[in-house]
């Protein structure tokens, strides 16, 4: 297969991140006779620094002709800590996602067993937590109408829906859910507002077409409760932009790093795909990022386009780096291994055909480790 990937770094530690996903998609393409051709652009604060815009012309073309995007991440504290500034980074992949048509955010959060004790929570309620949440991505509070008064104390933000942007990103829930568990959980606050009304009478109805998957709901509070105390009884969670934003970060610490967990933002013709993590400026260039979320949404990438033993590949390689604690310093803090080196270590896995056979010694050395 010929892919043309958009490669986005952006700010802080995506670019270092994003390098080592390239990496591995290489050898994925050489493993399985792929063609993957990369073109990198600017985003976010860097962009803005170089053309005064956070997403230039030219990098939204990039996007639109290419067959994905892979994302690192934007932000940065001259802007975070500067509420006056009227261009920020984050606008950069706010119009992305517009602009592509990105409409549904998916992420999954799994407990590995290996790391269950490093999670906050009780680990007899952590092992076993397997869930995916898809957030509607370009509605709501967040692309609503934003005014302030002229005195400047007081603000609004409009939050709207329609049936069609319920209904949309319903469908790829539901149909989620059909090959998992069959569970799906709509999370909204439907005893208050308007627009969570809409959501319940739109997926009730649209749950007729799909009777094998049980529906149920939760107000967005007790969904909020309910993800600390008991993780494993979620399945598919299908909710609105804000509460998915919230609850999808709540459900990063689950398994202990949101170091671990990637995305997919999908539309009709587009598809990004980015670690769920910030730019995390303080760790720029100290190679001590984990670029597994970043890696992990590759294989996401690659599923995307029906390519499932390849990214089954990347998958288990993963799961091999965290068995022989082959892991950045927020996994493995005593013994820890770089940014660099976990990426290496999982293009030597995958660029092995057969069976690897692990050399310890040169792990604990932090070389290959392939014999």
């Amino acid at each position: 297969m010929k892919l043309n990937i958009a490669v986005l770094p952006g700010d802080g530690i995506g670019p270092e991140i994003t390098q080592q996903s390239v990496k591995v998609l290489k050898a994925v393409a050489d493993r399985f006779d792929h063609d993957f051709y990369f073109e990198e652009a600017l985003v976010g604060a860097v962009a803005i620094d170089f053309s005064g815009s956070p997403l230039p012309d030219s990098t939204l073309e990039l996007c639109k002709r290419s067959d994905a995007v892979l994302f690192g991440a934007i932000g940065d504290p001259k802007y975070d800590n500067d509420p006056s500034a009227k261009v920020r980074p984050e606008q950069g992949l706010l119009k992305l996602r517009k602009e592509l048509g990105l409409f549904a955010n998916i992420r999954p959060v799994k407990a590995y067993d290996q790391l269950v004790e490093r999670s906050p929570l009780k680990v007899e309620n952590v092992i076993g937590a397997d869930m995916v949440i898809f957030r509607e991505l370009t509605g709501g509070i967040y692309f609503g109408e934003k005014s302030t008064s002229e005195d400047g104390k007081s603000a609004s933000d409009l939050c709207t829906y329609n049936v069609e942007e319920i209904e949309r990103i319903a469908h790829l829930a539901f149909k989620a859910a059909q090959i998992r568990s069959k569970k799906l959980t709509l999370v909204d606050k439907a005893n208050v507002l308007e627009t969570s009304r809409l959501w319940r009478k739109t997926v009730t109805e649209l749950a007729k077409q799909y009777p094998d998957v049980i529906l149920d709901f939760l107000f967005v509070d007790n969904a909020a409760m309910q993800m600390v105390l008991d993780p494993k009884q979620f399945d598919v969670i299908l909710t609105e932009n804000m509460f998915g934003d919230i609850l999808s970060d709540e459900a990063s610490v689950i398994g202990g790093s949101i170091g671990l967990l990637e995305s997919a933002s999908i539309g009709a013709r587009n598809a990004l795909f980015e670690p769920i993590h910030g730019s995390y400026p303080q760790a720029t260039g100290l190679g001590i990022a984990n670029p597994i979320a970043s890696i992990l949404s590759s294989a996401m990438l690659l599923e995307h386009f029906d390519l499932k033993e390849e990214a089954a590949v990347i998958r288990k390689a993963v799961e091999m780096s965290i068995n022989l604690n082959v892991c950045t310093k927020d996994i493995n803090k005593d013994n820890h291994y770089s940014t660099s080196k976990v990426g290496d270590f999982l293009e030597s896995i995958i660029s092995e055909t057969e069976h690897p056979v692990i050399n310890n010694e040169n792990l604990n050395l932090g070389q290959m480790t392939i014999i």
